[in-house]
């Protein structure tokens, strides 16, 4: 048994799986973690997807199907998530979409002027099993320095939507790219906007319903 200590982002999956994802933002590693048995079984119940803690997990790092246990676990802050699934992309990211990308391609939102937000289309097929949102849901998609420093605002990122033009669970995409709308301190319009259209009230828990082992 190991123990390791440092900053991570939690990525809660669903009620149908018993475990959280902790990513270690220094070792770009992901740890799955028991979801229960706590002392402190509160505070590991607050945790949402997106938050940022300082936290001890203990393991054993030669047996990668064995859960890791949290010994012990602080918010220090972190970005609010929301998903849209089966979901029509905003015209921004169409127009950023060309046939062949096979990067993340980017456009700046600006509010009077100034960057506040920008929105990335990333391709699936770089992704595990294809799949854009369970692969953020899950810490599979690593998104670490973007939602530490927006390049075109130089702050943080303190919101964030994912928008998957198709089902969780389809074999077939009707767009070979998902979208994800990063938003700074200053994005107040421009986030309403977005929540507004895509049925995301401040606080709401839009995860979707997936059964991540039946994709």
């Amino acid at each position: 048994m190991e123990e390791r200590t440092g900053t991570f982002r939690v990525f809660r999956v669903v009620e149908s799986v018993p475990h959280v994802n902790f990513f270690d933002t220094s070792e770009t590693r992901l740890y799955t973690v028991f979801q229960s048995g706590y002392d402190e079984q509160s505070t590991v119940d607050s945790l949402r997807t997106g938050d940022l803690v300082e936290a001890t997990l203990a393991g054993d790092p030669e047996d990668a199907d064995d859960p890791w246990s949290i010994q012990s676990v602080e918010r220090l802050g972190g970005v609010a998530m929301d998903f849209a699934v089966n979901a029509e992309p905003p015209a921004v990211a169409r127009e950023l979409w060309e046939p062949g990308l096979d990067h993340p391609a980017r456009a700046i939102l600006k509010e009077d002027g100034t960057p506040v937000a920008e929105v990335y289309v990333q391709p699936r097929d770089p992704l595990p099993g294809g799949s854009f949102v369970p692969s953020v849901l899950t810490g599979l998609v690593p998104m670490e320095p973007w939602l530490t420093e927006l390049p075109s605002v130089g702050e943080p990122a303190t919101d964030a939507l994912f928008i998957d033009p198709d089902p969780p669970d389809t074999d077939q995409y009707s767009r070979p790219y998902g979208v994800v709308v990063l938003f700074s301190d200053g994005a107040d319009e421009t986030l309403a906007e977005f929540r507004e259209l895509y049925d995301c009230p401040p606080g709401s828990d839009t995860r979707p319903d997936y059964d991540p082992y039946g994709i």
